[in-house]
């Protein structure tokens, strides 16, 4: 329907663009009427934006974007061993862009779990998957420290050197780990 609260979140949101006319002004002022959640709060309608054009917009053949993302899961693939390594991979490059996991899973469930069930992977262990790899790009991207670098009054440049080391050593161990524990499933 037209009256639901996404709509009205849309018209909402597209006032705010339009009003302001540069994103830098919208920004200022989401920051100045929220500043403890404004990044937060600016971020979600884009992913809910972004999920509707994965899942609903067909193109000429009639597949959607996420039915054409879910078979190139399902044709690099082998097994679901394979599938899990994939998924991992694939799972932390997106966490650099998308640093909210609930904004990822809202974009990626569709067409990873879609996969996963035409490759008849565990669907659990996918979700698992998911959540692991999920957390790698938060070494440099540290969406959960951002309360503690405003009480301390820090920049995330100021700790990034740090993050980075830790996310070199972890990306081989946890991909590593992904796929050794695949195999047991």
């Amino acid at each position: 329907t037209l009256s639901g609260l996404n709509t009205y979140n849309f018209v909402f949101l597209l006032l705010g663009i339009l009003l302001h006319w540069r994103p830098r002004s919208l920004l200022e002022s989401f920051s100045k009427a929220m500043p403890s959640v404004s990044g937060v709060l600016l971020q979600f309608p884009f992913y809910a934006g972004i999920a509707q054009i994965l899942t609903k917009v067909p193109n000429a053949a009639g597949a959607t974007l996420s039915d054409t993302i879910a078979h190139w899961f399902v044709g690099v693939s082998s097994n679901a061993t394979m599938f899990s390594f994939f998924v991992g991979i694939y799972s932390a490059v997106l966490g650099f862009f998308i640093p909210s996991a609930g904004g990822k899973w809202i974009i990626e469930a569709p067409y990873i779990m879609k996969a996963a069930n035409v490759i008849e992977a565990h669907l659990g262990w996918t979700v698992m998957v998911y959540n692991i790899a999920e957390t790698l790009p938060n070494f440099i991207n540290p969406f959960w420290m951002l309360p503690l670098l405003g009480v301390l009054g820090l920049k995330a440049r100021d700790i990034v050197g740090f993050t980075f080391i830790q996310l070199l050593v972890h990306i081989p161990l946890v991909l590593g780990l992904l796929w050794l524990l695949g195999l047991t499933l």
